[in-house]
């Protein structure tokens, strides 16, 4: 049985207690194969001590062995031959390195399941055309940057009458282009279809700033909505609450709080995680996620800050069963939300990894080069 498969066409996309022994046994598929068909994987799990038959318990889940980000962005770990691996995909690579993860075509046509069924409580999937401003690249075949290849694939959602990208290449870089947005948002009040807007928030609230500046101000078609995704990246230091931003976005689009949707996620672990009205992100039963402690990387218990450890069974060609990133985060249970969800929602505070911070993930990273070998692509 391929329960990989199972897990992604559950009808209940937040059934997190429903899919205990289902997802404990997709981790056990996958770390099999991962093991199987990855050398320097095998290698870590060895060092690591760690069998898949082993993980039989949700607390098992804590001994799988995470790969921190940092290290994926240094080594290339893949499980099949690259005709097998329909996309592969970067990281942004703000750091100035970035991971590259492959995709097989099982995990693709689980991932498009996931993503109409966790999509479309929040009123994202709809036979309604829409008008898209995506606050991000301009397709290039040169850009294989997963944000790039999610945000594009998000204007799929509904039938696009027009996109319009904020950032668009020139001369063989990437550069913004808010006066054309801002052409774009004022033509389309006078639409009868609703416009989407997708992406970066730091590139929406510029937008947004520039537009107050001028005394610009819309009243966007009734079904108008807002995507925030991608974080703030570089632009930390500009970072706005996120109540200042929705009274902005309402203030000159004349879209209200109800209507934006934020959205969680990364290259090296490609889960949607799309918050709830009470904007919280509720964990889908396609993943789980572990908060552990900065200073021993043991997991904690709900309600306290640590890294955050993020596990999912989706892929196969790359093996990132857990990954751990470099944010900081909290894990609530789900009644403290009230929104009526019945799995844990995950809070991030914000990111440990900027300049002259230290943190265990970067020693546990050097410790799995060892394991692993050198820093080079290993297939």
């Amino acid at each position: 049985m391929d329960h990989r498969h199972a897990l992604f066409y559950w009808p209940d996309p937040y059934d997190v207690s429903g899919t205990e022994e289902l997802f404990l046994a997709a981790v056990r598929e996958n770390c099999l194969y991962e093991s199987a068909h990855c050398p320097a994987y095998r290698r870590i799990l060895a060092d690591f001590g760690v069998k898949p038959e082993d993980l039989r318990r949700p607390e098992d889940l804590g001994r799988l062995p995470f790969l921190p980000t940092a290290f994926l962005k240094t080594h290339r770990l893949f499980s099949m031959p690259r005709w097998r691996m329909p996309i592969l995909a970067t990281s942004s690579g703000t750091s100035g390195k970035a991971s590259e993860i492959g995709f097989d075509a099982g995990s693709l046509l689980n991932g498009l399941q996931m993503v109409l069924r966790v999509a479309a409580p929040r009123g994202l999937v709809s036979p309604q055309p829409c008008h898209y401003i995506v606050f991000g690249f301009r397709p290039h075949p040169s850009n294989r940057t997963a944000v790039a290849k999610t945000a594009f694939g998000y204007t799929c959602l509904t039938p696009a009458v027009s996109r319009t990208f904020a950032l668009k290449r020139r001369d063989g870089r990437y550069v913004p282009d808010l006066d054309g947005v801002i052409r774009a948002i004022l033509a389309q009040e006078r639409s009868p279809f609703p416009t989407r807007f997708i992406g970066f928030p730091a590139y929406t609230y510029f937008t947004l700033e520039r537009m107050r500046e001028r005394g610009l101000r819309v009243r966007l078609p009734r079904g108008s909505k807002v995507m925030l995704g991608g974080g703030w990246k570089q632009f930390y230091r500009e970072a706005v609450d996120k109540t200042a931003l929705y009274r902005l976005i309402e203030d000159r689009w004349g879209i209200g709080e109800d209507e934006v949707i934020e959205s969680y996620g990364a290259a090296e672990h490609p889960i949607l995680y799309c918050d709830c009205p009470r904007h919280h992100f509720h964990v889908p039963v396609y993943s789980r996620v572990l908060i552990r402690d900065v200073h021993t990387l043991k997991p904690l218990p709900p309600g306290e800050v640590g890294l955050v450890n993020l596990i999912t069974p989706m892929v196969r060609a790359t093996p990132i069963l857990s990954v751990m990133t470099d944010d900081l985060g909290v894990l609530h249970p789900a009644d403290s939300c009230g929104c009526g969800i019945r799995s844990p929602y995950l809070e991030i505070l914000g990111r440990v990894g900027m300049k002259n911070v230290q943190t265990c993930a970067a020693g546990a990273a050097e410790l799995l080069t060892g394991a692993a070998g050198s820093p080079s692509p290993i297939i």
